[in-house]
């Protein structure tokens, strides 16, 4: 089972704007979905907010030094990372590192694959963003056109 890190970005780096996604391309959601269901997804506290419940068919890992989430079915809260990191040992399936910014510079030793999805446009007032070098000592593998211009791009350590 592999750490993946899954990420949609705009041509300027933007991955969030207001605490949610600055575009809506239905075809980017889908293949999160696609992807992701069956394994484990993780993510920080502003990520979990922003979508607001845990995300079916998956096991929903949540970020937060000190806050308190309600239990829910296919939700655990875990402090740290490391937790996170020494989890995904015991686990059947991939872990999916899916936001936000701090959350995926965490996890940017623990990561061996990125799935990189391009939006192809620039989003000028968006507040959260990728670092330039977060592919950095990865290798372009594979890319594939998901449609409305949108390209997902596979790399690996």
């Amino acid at each position: 089972m592999a750490i993946i890190g899954i990420v949609a970005v705009a041509e300027n780096l933007a991955i969030g704007k207001g605490g949610k996604l600055p575009w809506h391309y239905p075809a980017d959601l889908k293949f999160f979905k696609q992807t992701t269901t069956g394994n484990a997804v993780v993510m920080g506290m502003n990520t979990w907010r922003s979508i607001g419940r845990p995300l079916p068919k998956r096991l929903n890992i949540v970020l937060s030094r000190s806050a308190q989430i309600d239990r829910a079915e296919n939700l655990i809260f875990l402090r740290s990372e490391k937790e996170a990191i020494d989890l995904s040992k015991f686990l059947n399936c991939d872990l999916f590192v899916i936001g936000g910014s701090k959350t995926y510079a965490e996890f940017g030793d623990a990561i061996k694959k990125w799935l990189v999805t391009r939006i192809p446009i620039a989003v000028d007032d968006a507040d959260v963003f990728m670092p330039e070098d977060f592919l950095s000592g990865f290798e372009a593998v594979e890319s594939q056109e998901l449609g409305d211009g949108l390209r997902v791009e596979t790399f690996r350590r």
